[in-house]
């Protein structure tokens, strides 16, 4: 993971996966305030050179979705689901736009949770989530995700704390039933600086063409920064697991941000190696007939 370390020098050997570097450990205490937003853990040297491996990744990655979804026509139930966290400004919008735009859209699934509806809020909490999970041999993303109902449900003290509290575990069962339905669950928390998150707003305040994007809410949220902190940090020690672990990717340089998430999602698509399925008929005797019209 991006743990500050003062020199930010990268390892010159050759690289772990980035699963690995950027993973959330098991059974550990999490305090976010150690990890660099601004750190580039195992990325490429600079901007420049950053844009370039992400563009460079695109083939690969639209190669292995068609793969992923050709297979899926014979049965294959996998699929991947992009689970996006992280405050006001962090950039969910943005992995979105930049590095989905990598696939082909047809075979994605982008779901944005936005506050409960009346009727969502009469089913248990997992419901709605459950409706709108990808399909086998589809990438699912999720912007915002079942984690707001551990985050801002404690940061705004929206359930009692009992009920609360039950429902990590209750995270952590459903995501362990879906990694056995063949969907692989890749959670990103976009781990951005409370100043880089003041530039971004301020960004939005005084562009017109941004006020859309900003509301005064915005500010009040900003205000309880420590306890979002805190609320991430419980959610990210609790519900990382072997079926479902929590990446801390370094949001501030939106460059890298772009780039870690495209190499998370390559390796977990190569790990997978989906197989065009074989034919069901007779090659040559088709290829004989169409020779013949």
């Amino acid at each position: 993971m991006a743990k500050k370390d003062g020199g930010g020098k990268r390892r010159q050997a050759s690289q772990p996966a980035l699963r690995d570097v950027l993973r959330v450990p098991e059974g550990e205490r999490i305090d976010l305030s150690a990890y660099d937003a601004r750190a580039t853990p195992a990325g490429p040297a600079g901007k420049a050179a950053g844009v370039a491996a992400t563009a460079a990744l695109a083939p690969r990655l639209a190669s292995l979705q068609e793969r992923l979804y050709a297979a899926s026509t014979a049965g294959d139930r996998r699929r991947l689901l992009l689970v996006l966290q992280g405050m006001d400004t962090s950039g969910k919008g943005g992995t979105v736009k930049h590095v989905i735009g990598l696939f082909n859209p047809s075979g994605c699934r982008i779901h944005a949770f936005k506050a409960p509806t009346a009727e969502e809020r009469n089913h248990p909490f997992l419901w709605r989530v459950t409706k709108a999970l990808p399909q086998p041999g589809e990438i699912g993303i999720f912007d915002r995700s079942h984690y707001e109902d551990v985050l801002i449900a404690r940061v705004r003290d929206l359930v009692p704390r009992p009920r609360l509290d039950r429902r990590y575990a209750q995270i952590n069962g459903f995501e362990k039933s879906l990694a056995e339905d063949g969907v692989t669950v890749v959670k990103v928390f976009l781990h951005l600086s409370y100043e880089e998150q003041r530039t971004r707003l301020l960004e939005r305040v005084d562009n017109p063409e941004k006020h859309w994007k900003f509301s005064p809410g915005d500010i009040d949220e900003r205000a309880l920064w420590p306890s979002y902190q805190e609320a991430y940090s419980l959610a990210l020690e609790r519900c990382t697991t072997d079926e479902a672990p929590w990446y801390v990717v370094p949001a501030d340089r939106k460059w890298y941000r772009n780039w870690a998430i495209s190499k998370l999602l390559l390796e977990h698509l190569e790990a997978l190696d989906p197989a065009y399925p074989p034919g069901d008929f007779d090659v040559a005797e088709c290829r004989a007939r169409l020779l013949r019209t």
